[in-house]
């Protein structure tokens, strides 16, 4: 029996005279480094790719703290104020001092340049 003979019964790839080679060498173990290189690079791969996952998964967190704690800001700064003035226009139907007034104005000052700053935030963000 010829090393060819088998090789074209089986339906292998006779024209290499090297696939007889490296079938015996798979068969025999001494393509395990060739293996194991193929599962270091696969396992890097998949820890890049955690990685990014998890950055991503940090960023959203982040954003979304963020939003949460400008919101609270807002309320905080603003709700008092609102209320105050609420309570000085139910009471007197007007704002008549000059305490009254100011503070209105500064309420819609306040209120102004927090929300051109928030809006500032969204479009730098988006950008």
């Amino acid at each position: 029996m010829t090393a060819t003979g088998p090789v074209a019964n089986s339906g292998l790839d006779s024209r290499r005279p090297s696939a007889v080679q490296e079938i015996a060498a798979a068969l025999a173990g001494s393509q395990a480094s060739r293996d194991c290189t193929v599962a270091h690079r696969t396992r890097r791969v998949v820890l890049a790719s955690l990685g990014v996952l998890q950055e991503q998964k940090a960023s959203t967190r982040r954003s979304r703290t963020m939003a949460l704690a400008a919101v609270l800001l807002v309320l905080v700064i603003v709700a008092p104020p609102v209320c105050w003035i609420a309570n000085v226009l139910i009471e007197e139907e007007r704002v008549t001092s000059l305490v009254g007034q100011l503070s209105l104005w500064g309420f819609f000052v306040v209120t102004a340049l927090l929300g051109s700053a928030l809006l500032a935030g969204w479009l730098r963000r988006r950008s």
